[in-house]
């Protein structure tokens, strides 16, 4: 069956469910809230074979699409090696996989400055209700909308992202920026810090607009560090005292977040990423929220991505789940009647998304068991070999 879709939401996995979806010939009109193209955003991502063949499934260009790694390396307090496992995988950046994905939209049908906060159903279609209050018809809706979905809000008002404690810095340093004792200690390597109480992981990814030229790329920088609700309160509020619901954008984090945090680094993280901080562009924080759809199909309206399930980040399956919800979306309207498509859809993407949830909050878990502060080194952490296996490895 094909028809009419609208989907709410231009990130990539409303890219991903529209690129699908023209493939399998239905017309498709993307509407993204933001009024300027996305960009930036995530910064490096981890691929896994499901994710491109999913890419390749759908048209996108494959090549060059990031780094190649080939080592996971847990590192010590002195940034000396602790523990390797041979791993290859590639990196890339989500300006990247956002950009593949986007030029495959047809022009006029990626809009921009377009919220949509609601819709109505009817027996033979669903009604998009957007912000300025006009109205899209379509046989087809597709929630794609981030964790924060208006259009699960809608669907399953009870399902809400919960806080998980802690939160993840990150932040992107220049390959040109660092030492050459910081660079040969770990830059190529997909790294670990796993003391207790506090997590590092790092990478190379390509540099602006794909620059994959040694000498030009980046290293992605990422810290899992607990918060508690009341400090994530102060965090959250900008200079001007504003309180920002879930998170706050990047530019507005205040000045003394920021150097609490840098203080913190440099009593509790090996020399090599101090650095990699020190020279790296304006740091920002993420809360660490996750939550389960228990439905993700049902009459005319889906969900997809984000939207759906929000899997903590250490599994890496974002993109890769977004991925495979678009494939099976598009798999299960090829026959019968869209309900009864969305509601095989739901059953074999809750059950899957549901496993990566679940193991995101296992690995999680790891980060902060046992006493806060033992294994300050990094060398000791009884479940080391678990994470350094586990981490972004598809499921």
């Amino acid at each position: 069956m094909t028809g009419r879709a609208i989907i709410s939401g231009g990130s990539i996995g409303g890219l991903f469910a529209a690129c699908a979806l023209l493939r399998a010939g239905w017309q498709v009109d993307v509407y993204e809230r933001t009024g300027v193209e996305l960009a930036g955003r995530g910064a490096g991502i981890v691929t896994h074979e499901p994710l491109i063949s999913g890419l390749e499934a759908v048209g996108a260009n494959t090549k060059d699409l990031g780094v190649q790694v080939n080592e996971r390396v847990a590192y010590d307090s002195a940034g000396d090696r602790v523990r390797t496992l041979e791993y290859p995988q590639v990196v890339t950046s989500w300006d990247r996989m956002h950009r593949v994905l986007r030029e495959i939209i047809p022009e006029g049908h990626y809009h921009l400055g377009r919220a949509i906060v609601g819709y109505q159903e009817a027996v033979d279609g669903v009604t998009a209700i957007f912000e300025d209050g006009r109205t899209e018809q379509a046989d087809l809706l597709i929630g794609a909308d981030g964790f924060r979905s208006a259009i699960r809000a809608q669907m399953l008002p009870e399902v809400k992202p919960d806080y998980a404690g802690y939160v993840v810095w990150r932040a992107l340093a220049k390959e040109a920026d660092l030492s050459e004792e910081v660079h040969r200690q770990v830059f190529d390597t997909f790294g670990f810090f796993i003391p207790n109480g506090t997590q590092i992981i790092g990478y190379p990814i390509a540099g602006p607009d794909n620059d994959l030229r040694p000498g030009h790329l980046r290293y992605n920088f990422v810290w899992y560090a607990r918060v508690l609700q009341g400090d994530l309160d102060d965090m959250l509020t900008d200079a001007s005292g504003q309180r920002h619901e879930i998170s706050i954008p990047p530019p507005l984090v205040r000045k003394d977040v920021l150097q609490r945090m840098e203080q913190d680094a440099a009593t509790r993280l090996p020399t090599p990423f101090v650095e990699i901080l020190k020279v790296s562009e304006r740091p920002f924080f993420t809360p660490i929220y996750d939550h389960h759809s228990p439905v993700m199909g049902q009459g005319h309206v889906a969900l997809a991505g984000d939207a759906a399930c929000v899997a903590r980040p250490h599994v890496g399956m974002g993109v890769t789940k977004a991925a495979l919800d678009a494939l099976a979306l598009a798999r299960h309207l090829e026959h019968g009647a869209i309900p009864e498509a969305l509601t095989a859809y739901s059953d074999e993407r809750v059950a899957a998304s549901l496993i990566a949830y679940e193991r995101s909050q296992r690995l999680g878990g790891l980060i902060f068991d046992g006493p806060e502060g033992e294994n300050a080194d990094g060398c000791s952490h009884p479940d080391i070999e678990t994470v350094m296996r586990d981490t972004a490895v598809v499921i």
